[in-house]
């Protein structure tokens, strides 16, 4: 009996313990785009966009980066990669080539096809479903 009620413990603990740390995980979302301020327009791919800006899980634009595989074929796992590596949990583009949505799809980052500007597109992506 006593062993019963240590394993039902542990799992609450267990359970309390996920949900505690899921609960702190705030959306980061990069949106593919042509240009580095906020109101610039969505780019058509995302793994040849020029530039990804970063906002936070309250649509505050965060910064905006060159994207370092812009112009090189074949670029969506690593654009996925360098995505990931920034903690990024949304991504806004035009389009998405093949093999990216995959590769984002496995790392946790859903795959978001808007047209439009960043800050319009945030909006849209924060938007309670």
């Amino acid at each position: 009996m006593k062993r019963e009620i240590s394993k039902m413990t542990l799992i609450v603990i267990f359970l309390l313990a996920t949900t505690w740390a899921f609960a702190g995980q705030k959306e980061k979302i990069a949106v593919a785009a042509n240009g580095e301020t906020s109101g610039a327009l969505i780019s058509g791919q995302a793994g040849t966009a020029p530039y990804f800006l970063f906002f936070d899980e309250k649509g505050k634009f965060i910064e905006a980066m060159e994207n370092p595989y812009k112009g090189k074929g074949g670029a969506g796992k690593a654009v996925a990669d360098y995505l990931a590596g920034k903690g990024v949990t949304v991504v806004v583009a035009g389009g998405f080539g093949g093999p990216i949505v995959d590769v984002m799809k496995d790392k946790g980052i859903k795959a978001t096809a808007f047209k439009g500007s960043a800050d319009e597109a945030v909006k849209k992506v924060l938007q309670p479903k």
